[in-house]
């Protein structure tokens, strides 16, 4: 309980983190069933987004509106490579050009486009859903942080990037698939993704992957990087007058978490089997930013359980509550800014301690101080 806490409201050792993978890959599989099971895996492909906004914006203090840019790079590589995969000639005999994808054909589209063309290799798609979102994120913050653009000016014009990105793809629907976007996807090297038991595994890996970029995430705050990250994000000035390149320091963080995205968007197509511009946009970015001020800016843990948390209400209560959604969303931001602005990992940091400590006490398993057995000296 004590190792919980500390990951939870802190920084995270490995006994701490094998107890978080005993969570996810035992006791959650153990007590649901497939179909939450799946849903789980959706929530925490979320996390990823999360826990690279805890590197950049909690500890960088680089507020990036535009998560959703890079989930969807690397949903929209991994759906690519699906989508050809299901688009064989002797699949797609029916259409008027076979051996395309359904949409390109509806289009009027009659061959493939050289940017799919890498795609066909499931090695250069692994390599694109890291590298295409790296130079992206690259390019961005390179322009940015170079004429030391930051804040919320930042923020602003990473929003703007999301909303120009989903126009584009919708705008292009012989190329993208439109407002609809890459669906019906259904085979991974042969492998039929839609049974149950690839869903099991394929949330088994999601929970490797996350767990991974925990472990990076951990290497890099404890490191001399990580200190300098939060000097950077308290007194940038200082930071610059000792001889750092704060864009630089800036730069390498921001595509840190846009490549931890990217693998969440990636995982995401994998479980939900279809990728649309909806996970780009502005709304979509907010969102992801909800997920980690909830959780806790400054928990990589804290992030990734405030991601799967806000998802599954959205969820819960969208059913239920389709209008009113979007409106409790907006409350609990602004409840999280006035009233705990550290999220729910400050508040276990904050109050966990004391309770555990107090119903110890009242187990009798800790004698309060002052107490004469406590004191008195064994015979």
């Amino acid at each position: 309980m004590k190792a919980m806490i500390t990951a939870f409201g802190g920084r995270i050792t490995f006994i701490q983190l094998a107890v978080i993978a005993a969570l996810l890959m035992v006791l959650l599989p153990a007590i649901t069933d497939i179909y939450r099971l799946n849903l789980f895996g959706k929530y925490l492909t979320y996390a990823f987004v999360a826990v690279g906004l805890v590197l950049c914006w909690g500890h960088g203090g680089i507020l990036s509106l535009g998560q959703g840019i890079f989930f969807g790079l690397g949903g929209y590589c991994m759906a690519m490579f699906l989508k050809l995969e299901a688009s064989t000639p002797e699949a797609t005999a029916s259409q008027t050009t076979p051996g395309i994808p359904d949409f390109m054909d509806w289009n009027r589209v009659t061959e493939l486009p050289w940017f799919w063309e890498p795609f066909n290799s499931f090695t250069l798609t692994l390599m694109a859903i890291v590298v295409i979102p790296a130079v992206f994120a690259w390019l961005i913050g390179y322009a940015m942080f170079k004429r030391r653009v930051g804040g919320v000016y930042f923020a602003i014009i990473t929003q703007a990037i999301a909303v120009i990105m989903t126009i584009l793809i919708v705008g292009q629907q012989g190329y993208t698939g439109g407002i609809n976007g890459i669906t019906d996807l259904r085979t991974l090297l042969g492998w039929d993704i839609r049974t149950d038991s690839a869903r099991t595994i394929l949330y088994y890996a999601c929970c490797v992957a996350l767990l991974l970029c925990l472990l990076a995430s951990r290497y890099l705050l404890e490191s001399r990087f990580g200190r300098l990250l939060i000097a950077m994000r308290d007194q940038e000035d200082r930071v610059r007058f000792s001889g750092y390149d704060v864009a630089n320091m800036k730069v390498f963080v921001f595509v840190v978490a846009s490549v931890f995205a990217a693998i969440g968007g990636a995982f995401f197509t994998l479980q939900v089997g279809f990728m649309s511009p909806t996970f780009i946009g502005a709304v979509a970015s907010i969102e992801m930013v909800v997920f980690c001020a909830v959780g806790g800016r400054l928990s990589v843990v804290g992030a990734a359980v405030g991601a799967f948390m806000v998802s599954w209400s959205k969820t819960t209560l969208s059913e239920t509550f389709p209008q009113l959604w979007p409106v409790l969303l907006g409350a609990l931001f602004i409840a999280v800014v006035m009233f705990f602005p550290r999220g729910l990992a400050g508040l276990v940091s904050d109050y966990a301690p004391q309770a555990l400590s107090k119903w110890r006490r009242q187990a009798g398993r800790t004698p309060p101080s002052g107490d004469p057995a406590a004191e008195e000296p064994s015979r």
